[in-house]
């Protein structure tokens, strides 16, 4: 099943799903809409020719929900006795925190073994390096923000650009430093307003006629991306500010290889994980190994950004 916000990648990792467990001869459904899938019953078998032309497609073709029913003991109970009717032994959960939280719960609760495989573009999972659609959005955002720039040069513009990342600042710093900005904001640093501004005016004293700033959208620097525009404008009235806000045209898309392969790499790995009688785990890639650790694991700690970024950002801004 796929839950939480959809990711590029999801439909290869269903894939790989499938295909493993077709290849060891074990039987698969799919659950539709994540867990209220599962506590309405909704499923179906899939087979190799099931999941035939997907691995370039983004969204996920489970589709995917938030349960607020689940979040009773009331409604995991409901699901678990539906997984028991249909006869499912185990659980592959393709999702972000949410999903694993959810997995967790229903395994300790009704003794049903579940494998997480991290699908988020946020990148905030602990236990992995990089989770399933984030570097397509990457790349989404990177070349959205090169667009922007043309017209930020032409017309001697300030672009404010929003990206996603309510509690993580990944796709902020690396698609910023990617794009070229002058400046990245994101919640797990609060530089402050009159930071920006010097560094706004710095440039402007160096004789550049454009700059684009990235905003994660939890960045705390302003109340919002679009009062935060209004404060510079006010104070830096030569600067004519504008506002993108990038939305969930980040989350679509064909996958990048890069995606692709690494939902095949991680969602065998899961399959393996279930028939060699494990459970309660989550599959991810650490140094390029593929690499089981515990979901109380994964839940408790986030993956911390790279500092040395932030100062790789501040030296290019020059």
């Amino acid at each position: 099943m796929t839950s939480g916000g959809d990711s590029p990648g999801m439909n290869a990792a269903i894939r790989a799903v499938v295909r493993t467990c077709a290849y060891y001869h074990t039987e698969c459904v799919g659950y539709y809409r994540g867990y209220q899938g599962m506590i309405n019953n909704e499923y179906i078998p899939l087979n190799a020719r099931s999941v035939r032309n997907i691995i370039n497609q983004g969204g996920t073709i489970l589709q995917s929900a938030r349960s607020k029913d689940f979040r009773t003991e009331e409604g995991r109970s409901r699901a678990a006795e539906n997984l028991k009717k249909a006869e499912v032994d185990a659980m592959i959960l393709i999702g972000g925190d949410g999903t694993f939280r959810g997995g967790l719960a229903l395994s300790q609760e009704h003794d049903i073994p579940v494998i997480g495989v991290p699908g988020t573009i946020d990148n905030d999972i602990n236990g992995t390096n990089y989770a399933i659609g984030y570097d397509t959005a990457l790349n989404t955002v990177v070349e959205a923000i090169d667009k922007i720039r043309d017209t930020a040069s032409s017309h001697n513009r300030l672009f404010f650009v929003e990206v996603m990342g309510r509690d993580a600042g990944f796709i902020a710093l690396n698609s910023g430093i990617g794009a070229g900005a002058e400046e990245i904001l994101i919640p797990e640093e609060d530089l402050g307003v009159e930071r920006l501004l010097d560094s706004l005016e710095r440039s402007r004293r160096a004789g550049k006629t454009s700059s684009i700033v990235v905003v994660s959208e939890g960045d705390k620097t302003g109340k919002n991306v679009f009062e935060l525009a209004d404060y510079v404008k006010k104070n830096l009235p030569y600067y004519d500010a504008r506002v993108t806000v990038l939305g969930h045209i980040q989350r679509g898309g064909r996958p990048t290889c890069f995606d692709r392969v690494l939902a095949s790499r991680l969602s065998v790995k899961a399959v393996e994980l279930l028939l060699d009688g494990k459970k309660n785990l989550m599959v991810g890639m650490l140094n390029n190994e593929i690499e089981a650790c515990s979901l109380d694991l994964a839940l408790k700690g986030k993956h911390t950004i790279n500092k040395d970024l932030l100062r790789i950002s501040e030296i290019l801004s020059t």
